[in-house]
């Protein structure tokens, strides 16, 4: 197994959750909202907002994936460690893409902790948001 997700188990900041698989549908839809949303503020000039919002699009993405493996995350570095253990290492998630979350993480810090923001990010993460979006849906065969 995966060192650091070991360590995020052993840590408890990833635990195993039995409810998971009843929720990756809903979670996944929460992201498609907070996706929507993002493009909402990315016209309206609303660049920050977008940055967050984007970020936060992926975020339930990635926690419908871990969802349907029976796992929950308690913070968003383990998150990340998660998909890289039970998806990339798996061959089911393109390593790019994490890759992507990871940076719109940062990005999203940096718009939310030191109103640091541009609309060239913002579109960066739209784009790597609506990629994540769709590959989630395959792996997941939602409808």
């Amino acid at each position: 197994m995966n060192p650091e997700f070991e360590k995020c188990l052993k840590k408890r900041k990833l635990r195993e959750f039995s409810r998971g698989k009843y929720l990756v549908e809903k979670e996944y839809n929460i992201g498609l909202k907070d996706l929507e949303d993002a493009k909402d503020s990315f016209k309206r000039k609303k660049f920050k907002w977008a940055t967050i919002q984007a970020y936060y699009a992926m975020f339930h993405f990635a926690r419908a994936l871990i969802y349907a493996e029976n796992y929950r995350e308690k913070s968003h570095y383990c998150l990340m460690v998660a998909l890289r253990a039970l998806y990339v290492e798996k061959g089911k998630l393109d390593l790019n893409l994490v890759e992507s979350f990871q940076r719109a993480k940062t990005l999203r810090e940096n718009a939310d902790y030191y109103d640091e923001w541009s609309e060239t990010g913002a579109e960066e993460l739209l784009k790597s948001a609506e990629k994540f979006s769709v590959k989630v849906k395959e792996i997941l065969e939602i409808g």
